[in-house]
């Protein structure tokens, strides 16, 4: 796909992975809207299959390609929720996955990564040995590349989450995800574009990864340079392709700090009864922060994923 995804494009993209995807459900807590003053309905992909929305853009990828194009496999490289995805959906695409991950990964997204099915592959913590490792698996199998976030297929796939919440709770005034690489912010903010353009997209960042929120402030892509978060997932340097579409549909991003998402996280789990890992608690941070700016609204807000070493929570 070359061009920036059409609306035609996001439908066709829900009903490829329709079969191999979860509709997840839409839930709300009323003590949660009194504290917050506004009511908030929230977008759980932590039920999705490998408990993150990540399955949305791999599996629009990987069903993109013929059968007979899938033979020798699909590679990434990815330090969890991507990794996941890309197991999963190449397994149930009748294939093989290769993923490369960082040595300092958690255990548990490691782990579950291999039962998936995928071959997983460590290398060392860092940016450049992640594409070297990468490039070399794809040179020995002849695999595709799957990208993170920085594709408008894997885009497209993402924005069927908005997609889903937007048909189910119409007249949304906001909707907010986090932002990493910009995957899910960039497809949620073409989605409620093309859907609703009256509903506005806000994003939540962690102040101690925040090149996103920089970028924007200065025009151009602003690389994260020692990002030291426990939002894992928002790590990585927002994408060229997904920042263009951000810096046109989203409205405001919001910082947050490591003790707004801990905040944030604990009254998740405790209130709603769920789990969510650090990453999806960074929109909710954000809300919770600027209370004044939602208040009276209906908001949407996509809780990314689930994935969490439980033997080394943060409360």
């Amino acid at each position: 796909m070359e061009n920036i995804p059409n609306l035609s494009d996001i439908k066709r993209a829900h009903q490829r992975i329709s079969k191999i995807i979860l509709e997840t459900p839409v839930m709300t807590s009323h003590s949660i809207n009194e504290m917050a003053g506004c009511d908030i309905f929230f977008k759980c992909e932590n039920f999705q299959k490998v408990g993150a929305f990540k399955m949305r853009g791999a599996a629009n990828m990987i069903l993109g390609f013929r059968p007979e194009e899938r033979e020798n496999g699909f590679a990434t490289h990815s330090s969890g929720n991507h990794a996941q995805a890309v197991a999963l959906a190449a397994k149930l695409s009748g294939t093989k996955a290769y993923v490369v991950m960082p040595k300092n990964s958690t255990t548990v997204k490691i782990e579950a990564t291999k039962g998936y099915g995928a071959e997983v592959i460590l290398c060392e913590p860092n940016e450049a040995s992640r594409i070297k490792t990468c490039d070399e698996v794809i040179e020995r199998t002849g695999a595709i590349f799957v990208p993170p976030f920085d594709d408008y297929r894997i885009i497209a796939g993402q924005a069927t989450v908005a997609k889903e919440l937007m048909e189910e709770v119409p007249d949304l005034d906001i909707l907010m995800t986090p932002v990493g690489g910009g995957g899910l912010a960039a497809g949620t903010a073409l989605a409620a574009h093309l859907l609703d353009p009256n509903t506005e997209v806000i994003l939540g960042e962690p102040k101690n990864a925040d090149d996103c929120f920089q970028s924007l402030k200065k025009g151009k892509i602003i690389p994260v340079k020692t990002p030291d978060t426990i939002a894992d997932g928002l790590k990585t340097t927002v994408g060229e392709r997904n920042f263009d579409i951000i810096k046109n549909h989203v409205s405001d991003i919001y910082t947050v700090t490591e003790d707004e998402i801990i905040d944030a996280m604990k009254m998740i789990w405790e209130r709603m009864k769920i789990i969510i890992e650090p990453s999806c608690a960074v929109p909710f941070a954000a809300l919770l922060k600027h209370k004044e700016r939602f208040a009276g609204k209906q908001v949407g807000i996509i809780l990314t994923g689930g994935n969490v070493d439980l033997a080394n929570l943060p409360f």
